[in-house]
């Protein structure tokens, strides 16, 4: 497989996709992308590290602010 054929996969147009804490939990392909359907739908965890690499299509998502503070209960 050329590596040209293996880039044309991708969920997003850009190198990384920003994730608003109020759009968590996050699952990608994301409804509003232009390749929903463009393999399994997984669920990644991105809140304890701020950011999250999907295995399918290698798409890295980045949440807005960084990774969610834990309660300290």
């Amino acid at each position: 497989m050329s590596t040209e054929v293996a880039n044309e996969i991708h969920c997003c147009a850009k190198g990384f996709v920003e994730i608003d804490p109020k759009e968590l939990p996050l699952a990608c392909p994301r409804p509003a992308g232009g390749s929903w359907n463009g393999h399994p739908r997984v669920f990644l965890k991105i809140e304890e590290t701020g950011e999250a690499r999907c295995p399918y299509c290698g798409t890295l998502y980045l949440l807005k602010g960084g990774p969610l503070a834990k309660s300290g209960h």
